[in-house]
């Protein structure tokens, strides 16, 4: 007597799995990934850390990456006067609106417009050090005293300078001659200058502000952290963190972002498997084809775990039409591809080996 493929292989499959049962066609089949899911940068940066490999499980909200932003700190020490920019905002837009995200009001609050003409009659006292320190006194009665630093020489007339006062108390307006030495005298005077306002501090950043750190009103110290900028726009004046998270329950197909990494908004940092989307693949033989249909019920046991006899429900989701190939086109044979929806659990893995029954 002939025995047909078909046959051949139920008698096979009655011999080798016990909880098979009669009428039921038995096929071999691998779990794979049914879908893609890709995890993006949220907005323009530097991968600073991936925190996944190929391969990891991953729930929502498991870390994937920190997107570094660029980070903009106070260049003086001082009161923050005035803050323009709000988290979500496009710099550029504050800055022409308004001239800078951030105005800081320096500690030192008085700057003297000075010039040499004044100067006690010496070649010495007309040639100005920037980042010397001078001595301030009063012109009226000397009762005002202080010292400062000299910030700038004006390029094209080098007979005028500019004094940050960093210490003693001065009126707006009032005349001061500027001393090299702590006694004030006279022989080295190499100047008179008034008082004015040190201008604020116009701090400004590119792309879009994700974090402020100050507001106004705030006292801070030069190195102090203001402001986190990053390349391109937020969605909706929305602010992300810079940790990338999952947004999906699955396994890590692809890290596409490593450290160092110049990413642009929308870029591919991650790829994942979604665990709902795994499927098993079945390859079925033209003589089997007649045995199994779309919308067809399975059941499924895994091959490292048929001594339990555990059991999945599965449901046929798709039959190709083209038989099958290799990578490069090569026919396999009248072999197609079947594929199987069910509900995987933290046991299944992709590439695992199952056996599928028909009814």
């Amino acid at each position: 007597m002939k025995i047909t493929h078909k046959a051949a292989l139920l008698l096979l499959a009655l011999t080798l799995m016990p909880g098979a049962a009669l009428g039921e066609t038995v096929f071999s089949g691998e779990v794979t990934a049914g879908d893609t899911q890709v995890i993006a940068a949220p907005y323009g940066g530097v991968v600073e850390q991936v925190s996944v490999r190929v391969g990891d499980s991953v729930k929502i909200g498991d870390p994937i990456a920190v997107v570094e932003t660029k980070k903009t700190y106070s260049m003086t020490d001082g009161i923050v006067s005035g803050v323009f920019a709000n988290e979500g905002d496009a710099a550029d837009g504050i800055k022409e609106r308004y001239g800078a995200l951030v105005y800081i009001e320096p500690i030192n609050r008085f700057t003297l417009d000075c010039s040499t003409e004044k100067a006690y009659n010496s070649s010495e006292n007309r040639y100005i050090h920037i980042g010397e320190v001078v001595y301030l006194s009063c012109t009226k009665d000397g009762s005002h005293q202080g010292r400062g630093i000299v910030t700038a020489i004006k390029e094209d007339d080098e007979s005028k300078y500019t004094v940050e006062v960093t210490g003693g108390e001065f009126y707006m307006g009032e005349t001061v001659n500027i001393f090299r030495t702590s006694d004030y005298q006279e022989k080295t005077r190499i100047g008179r200058g008034t008082v004015g306002r040190t201008t604020p501090v116009a701090v400004n950043g590119e792309g879009s502000v994700l974090r402020m750190h100050v507001r106004a009103g705030d006292a801070v110290e030069r190195g102090e952290l203001l402001f986190e900028t990053v390349t391109g726009t937020l969605d909706g004046l929305y602010a992300p963190d810079t940790q990338v998270v999952s947004d999906t329950v699955g396994v890590i197909a692809s890290v596409d972002a490593t450290n160092g990494t110049n990413v642009e908004k929308g870029a591919k940092i991650a790829t994942v498997y979604p665990e709902d989307r795994m499927q098993v693949k079945m390859v079925i033989s033209e003589a089997d084809l007649m045995d199994v249909c779309v919308g067809g019920k399975v059941t499924m046991e895994f091959n490292w775990d048929t001594q339990s006899g555990k059991r999945y429900d599965g449901e046929i989701a798709s039959i190709s039409y083209v038989n099958e190939t290799d990578k490069d086109g090569a026919s396999l044979g009248a072999n197609y591809v079947a594929y199987i929806d069910f509900e995987p659990d933290e046991t299944v893995r992709i590439g695992m080996t199952v056996v599928v029954f028909v009814q």
